[in-house]
């Protein structure tokens, strides 16, 4: 029986271990649990002997020195988001297959920015704070609807494809700006590949794009003082990939609706215009926080890591080292 180490914290492993995953844990490996102590050393031991660490929010860093000898752990598997910070790129070289939950938390993600664009399309923010202030109709306000719209989707990534897959029933025009959506790819999801500033046209507009070098300042002040009036511009990936200055502004001066769940830096320092404003709807990191969708993380990866370990077959959570490089 292959031996796992949960290296996560009991808190954390509550967070995303279901009762079903801890079932199937017990049935298919020999299980070592972590305490509350993650230190170095105890990681350490931990990964010791093991053939799967099972890893989350709050693991450390797992450092290349667990595999000095040749004869580390064979799979690490994240309930979690991105594995850029857990493991070095090295170990991938070394034939270790890594998995993230990443792909699981796209389905949260993909929720959340439908919900923010249905929010801000009907002026529901701006309603419930004329209601809560004495008010009643609001004759200057008539909500729009999403339906039949052009959607601009800046990245093809996980979250990116479960919000296309959300807008399937709006018969929306879905057009993604992604240097690396080829053709066949897009034809496949049912979008349109474009140009940055096309995609920037749209009524509504969704990033999906990682942290990296490439993607820091992409949505610039110009391409914002282009987007339509009216426009709702949705940010649940980085905060770093939109000049977030002339963002606010557009959205103060009731030109634009924005939904922003990250920023730049976090967490935000906002003056009282701007966390008075109707037409913005901001959260604290939390587009893919949902309790079903935590619950679920260690399963997702767990089963993908059976799969693996019966028989090769890389499933929706394998972290492929050919993109790494642009994975988020």
């Amino acid at each position: 029986m292959s031996k796992l180490a949960v290296v996560m914290t009991p808190d954390r492993a509550d967070d995303v271990c279901s009762p079903q995953t801890r079932e199937l844990l017990n049935q298919r490996f020999d299980v070592r649990w972590a305490g509350p102590d993650l230190s170095p050393e105890v990681v350490a031991e931990l990964a010791a002997g093991s053939d799967v660490l099972l890893t989350s929010w709050g693991t450390p860093h797992l450092e290349k020195a667990l595999w000095a000898d040749g004869n580390g752990p064979k799979v690490v598997a994240h309930a979690a988001g991105s594995v850029k910070k857990l493991v070095d790129p090295a170990i991938l070289d070394e034939g270790v297959a890594v998995f993230s939950a990443g792909t699981r938390i796209a389905w949260s993600v993909g929720e959340y920015c439908l919900a923010s664009m249905l929010t801000l399309a009907r002026r529901l923010p701006q309603f419930d704070q004329a209601l809560r202030a004495g008010g009643w109709k609001q004759p200057q306000l008539r909500g729009g609807e999403l339906a039949g719209q052009q959607v601009g989707i800046l990245g093809a990534s996980s979250t990116a494809r479960a919000l296309i897959t959300l807008l399937k029933p709006f018969g929306c025009d879905i057009a993604v700006y992604d240097p690396y959506l080829t053709t066949e790819r897009a034809q496949q999801l049912g979008v349109r590949v474009v140009e940055l500033d096309e995609a920037l046209r749209s009524r509504f507009v969704s990033i999906h794009v990682p942290d990296v070098p490439e993607t820091r300042g992409l949505v610039t002040r110009k391409l914002i003082e282009q987007l339509p009036d009216g426009a709702i511009v949705v940010n649940s990936s980085r905060g770093p990939a939109v000049d977030q200055s002339a963002l606010l502004e557009h959205c103060l001066d009731g030109r634009l609706f924005a939904a922003l769940d990250v920023y730049d830096p976090e967490p935000p320092k906002f003056e009282p215009d701007v966390l008075a404003a109707p037409n913005l709807l901001l959260t604290p990191h939390i587009a893919g926080d949902t309790v079903e969708g935590h619950l679920a993380l260690a399963g997702y990866v767990v089963q993908d890591v059976l799969k693996w370990l019966d028989g090769g077959v890389r499933g929706p959570s394998f972290v492929d080292p050919a993109v790494w490089a642009i994975a988020a």
